[in-house]
């Protein structure tokens, strides 16, 4: 089998380690990087013994597939391009900057039969893996991704470059659609949205509370998922899940409160038994292995295969849907005041 033919377009922060990781792949060739800032781009190339191209389209005959990192403002005239001549493409999250060029983007892919995949990597982030299993089906969720000012991804607000990520996970989980939407947001440092706080309502009952800044002093990001089997806290960024379940003791036995209310009840001792006793705490095992690395991976092999990404064009445009329900709801918030404790659209 000949070697997949590849090219990266925009090689900044992300994009060269997208460049990096598909130059060493197994049944892979990087035929180019495409960045039209050469100081960049010509030394990346350099380094991964491939060719440096201002524009990835001069070579739309030469290759079998692209990975598109270029500023979501980008996203449709790029990869559009490219699938609309029958490539299939990786496009980094957000699919695209609203929900008609996404749109136009996930019907390009299937007139031209192209393989189009999202980069949604949380999917792929091993605690989440990890953690699937024991989710179950959610009846809540709260979810957080707070980090410093990134001083990138200026061209849009922290919901397409942050809240996106867990919009997505979220979808992925409760498989409902969304009934309503509830969301607050202020501008800080940037002329978009900074932080955001949104309530989803599903179809089937489900609520999901999404928090999302990008002026917190420190990172975090992780999710809390409630369901019938119990809790789950996966902490997406030290890859670590804890799982919270009823023992037998708490489902078959008397509970806690009963026991309470036995003369002589040592209820220091029953508040220390709650977690353990009552309540099972379980590490799930989380393996290793690099996010970006297996998402480049299934693309890949989709491309190969012919097949459906985890997160195509499809699942990537819903989660862009309420994206912008989420932005319509913080346009709409009343403040009271004047300032700039309203995001812009």
């Amino acid at each position: 089998m000949s070697d997949l033919r590849v090219i990266v377009v925009g090689v900044g922060a992300l994009g060269r380690h997208h460049a990096r990781i598909l130059s060493g792949m197994p049944g892979v060739k990087l035929v180019a990087v495409a960045e039209p800032r050469e100081e960049i781009g010509k030394p990346i190339a350099e380094q991964l013994k491939t060719r440096w191209v201002p524009n990835g389209l001069d070579l739309i005959d030469d290759i079998d597939a692209a990975s598109i990192v270029v500023p979501t403002t980008l996203h449709g005239d790029i990869a559009g391009e490219f699938l609309a001549n029958g490539i299939p493409v990786l496009v980094e999250k957000p699919l695209a900057d609203s929900v008609d060029e996404a749109q136009r983007l996930v019907s390009l892919a299937e007139t031209n039969k192209a393989v189009l995949q999202v980069g949604h990597i949380e999917r792929f982030n091993p605690a989440m893996i990890a953690a699937r299993k024991a989710c179950g089906i959610p009846k809540y969720i709260r979810a957080e991704r707070v980090s410093p000012f990134p001083f990138r991804s200026t061209d849009i607000g922290v919901v397409h470059d942050l809240l996106i990520h867990d919009i997505d996970l979220v979808l992925d989980l409760v498989r409902s659609p969304v009934r309503h939407v509830q969301a607050f947001g202020i501008q800080v440092v940037s002329n978009h949205e900074d932080i955001v706080n949104a309530r989803l309502f599903f179809e089937n009952g489900a609520i999901a509370d999404l928090t999302a800044s990008r002026v917190n002093p420190d990172a975090r990001r992780g999710l809390q998922v409630w369901s019938p089997l119990g809790c789950v806290n996966i902490d997406l960024q030290a890859r670590e899940v804890t799982s919270y379940s009823p023992s037998e003791a708490l489902r078959y036995g008397r509970s806690p409160l009963e026991l309470a209310g036995d003369p002589g009840a040592d209820i220091e001792q029953l508040k220390a038994d709650i977690f353990g006793r009552f309540i099972e705490v379980n590490s799930e095992p989380v393996a290793e292995g690099d996010a970006l690395t297996a998402e480049l991976q299934e693309f890949v092999d989709c491309v190969r295969n012919q097949t459906k990404p985890g997160c195509s064009g499809h699942e990537a445009l819903e989660a862009l849907k309420v994206a912008e329900l989420i932005l319509q709801s913080i346009a709409s918030h009343n403040w009271g005041q004047s300032g700039n404790m309203a995001a812009a659209a």
